[in-house]
């Protein structure tokens, strides 16, 4: 029984739809333990200190797996073990995992011994609490991390190959059930370092899920020496990826800096925010630029840029229309977001408040956010490499820029009217909202840069995301209007002094909000409405729920 339920995980599915709404609704497991996990963190510790402790250590080990792990990333690796002999890939897996120890564990062995003086540089106040002891700590015990992460993303391009796009998806889910079992159990005994400990145990089963497809392909990798003339063209077509990403979490080190100097409980509940809205970002956005990263790699080449660009435009289109009908739930529907995610314990009215205005600040990006994800591997996937790291360093000395002005700015002026806009003018710490508005700024820039970087390799592709964007915009008005709308009627219905409460209010008026969203795609013919009622359909339909068949307007992917 565990073997048939493991070789129905572990199948194959194709279809770039259908592989996309998979791993959404696997994502959707995951983010829901995230939101679980956070409303541990808000219930436990609220918006103070000891959770900025944490969130600030973490990080340095995003650094580091930017500016290391991504080396020998899966997105440079999947192009090429696809086609290869099997021989061949167990080598270039077993010299790019061996790189990555040799590597990655020499940084962060001399990041570990100098992490005092490197967290006092970023965080002086923090480094001063009376936990400094314990920030330190966890830290360094969270530079496993990265190693493990790397490994994984090794593993991971053979099951991304091999289209087993449910263990792909499993594998945070076990990533957050471990920082769970490090909350819940461990830091009760150890404090911080506790939940350190979950982390590495959540890497761990990450990197585990990946290993049945290795074997059973025959190509689990082996501790080598690594050879300068295979490993050299892996790390000149990945560093550009890997300083982009490095550029990302430069930029997010800089922000959590700031938000640092704003007050106590500011990096927590613009990480809160920050997590919140990865929900749907990874739903909408991630789900598609993975869905589509593998087909969009075939499809590559000079004579096959017509299906590159059908199969880009596909993705793009959908993650602009379900991106802004989310958006527009979510300006109406943060407060009873917050309120039933976060708001319990330690984490009061204020913070809830503040979290909300930060999420809706946020969430403005959320198109913007979704595309970057997808042009950049598209740009990848046509050895375009250099392009996303340029206009990372662009978006992130923008971001940069744009938030130190803001912060710089007189209370009494701009500041007091983006709190006041989004409700929040009573609160304390209103400067954070910059912060976020800085990052919403940047996105927006990053993603109009990339769109015109494909110009030269997928011409017209603007053109087809003007109707998406219209149809869209005008379902999130629909969905927003119906939602407030319920909201307001059923204001005087029962006083929203309880969880169920808020939830089922909540729950109602988003129901709502969707039909009219959807209505709205109905009445104008969105064609993107239909290819997912149509892919939701064969998904579900009765006899096939895993080996799936192609939308009808895709190639049969090989």
């Amino acid at each position: 029984m565990v073997r048939r339920l493991f070789e129905r995980i572990a199948a194959p599915v194709r279809g770039l739809h259908q592989a996309a709404y998979l791993l959404a609704a696997l994502t959707l497991a995951s983010q829901a333990l995230a939101l679980l996990r956070d409303r541990t963190f808000a219930h436990s510790f609220g918006a103070g200190q000891t959770l900025d402790l944490y969130y600030a250590a973490f990080r340095v080990p995003d650094l580091v797996f930017a500016l290391v792990s991504s080396l020998v990333s899966a997105y440079v690796i999947i192009p090429r073990i696809t086609g290869m002999d099997r021989d061949a890939t167990r080598r270039l897996l077993s010299e790019s995992a061996s790189f990555l120890f040799g590597l990655g564990g020499a940084i962060c062995v001399v990041l570990a011994v100098f992490m005092p003086q490197f967290l006092g540089f970023l965080y002086p106040d923090l480094a001063a609490s009376p936990q400094q002891a314990e920030f330190v700590l966890l830290a360094r015990m969270l530079l496993i991390q990265p190693i493990l992460l790397g490994l994984s993303g090794i593993l991971g391009s053979v099951t991304q190959v091999h289209r087993r796009f449910t263990l792909f998806a499993i594998s945070p889910v076990l990533y957050n059930l471990g920082i769970i079992l490090g909350t819940i159990f461990f830091y009760p005994l150890w404090g911080l370092p506790g939940i350190g400990v979950g982390v590495i145990i959540g890497a761990i089963a990450y990197l585990a899920v990946n290993i049945p497809v290795v074997l059973e392909a025959g190509v689990m990798p082996r501790l080598c020496a690594p050879t300068w003339k295979l490993m050299a063209s892996v790390v000149r077509d990945s560093v550009p990826r890997s300083l982009a990403l490095g550029m990302g979490s430069i930029t997010m080190l800089v922000l959590t800096a700031l938000a640092s100097r704003v007050g106590t409980g500011a990096i927590s509940v613009f990480t809160f925010a920050s997590n919140l809205e990865a929900v749907p970002l990874g739903l909408i956005g991630a789900s598609y630029a993975v869905a589509a990263f593998p087909a969009l790699s075939e499809a590559s080449a000079l004579e096959r840029r017509e299906e590159f660009t059908g199969i880009l435009s596909a993705s793009a289109r959908h993650v602009i229309l379900w991106s802004l009908v989310a958006l527009g739930l979510i300006v109406v529907l943060r407060a009873h977001l917050v309120r039933v995610i976060l708001g319990t314990g330690a984490f009061d009215w204020n913070a809830t408040r503040l979290t909300a205005a930060l999420l809706a600040t946020l969430a403005v990006s959320l198109v913007a956010q979704g595309l970057v994800l997808l042009f950049s591997r598209a740009l990848y996937a046509v050895h375009q490499s250099w392009r996303p790291f340029i206009y990372q360093v662009l978006g992130g000395a923008l971001t940069i820029g744009v938030a130190a002005w803001f912060l710089s700015l007189p209370t009494q002026g701009f500041p007091t009217m983006l709190a006041d806009v989004l409700k929040v003018g009573d609160v304390s710490g209103t400067a954070v909202l910059l912060v976020a508005l800085a990052a919403t700024v940047g996105q927006v820039f990053l993603a109009l840069l990339s769109l015109l970087a494909l110009w030269s390799v997928s011409r017209g592709l603007a053109k087809t995301l003007i109707r998406p964007l219209f149809d869209g915009t005008l379902a999130a008005i629909a969905g927003g209007i119906a939602t407030y709308v319920v909201l307001t009627l059923e204001g005087g219905i029962a006083p929203l002094t309880t969880l169920m409460a808020v939830f089922l209010q909540g729950f109602v008026a988003g129901v709502a909000g969707l039909v009219a969203a959807a209505l709205a795609l109905y009445v104008v013919e969105n064609e993107e409405f239909r290819i997912v009622t149509s892919a939701l359909g064969k998904l579900l339909q009765k006899g096939n729920p895993v080996v799936l068949a192609p939308s009808a307007e895709e190639p049969i992917q090989p």
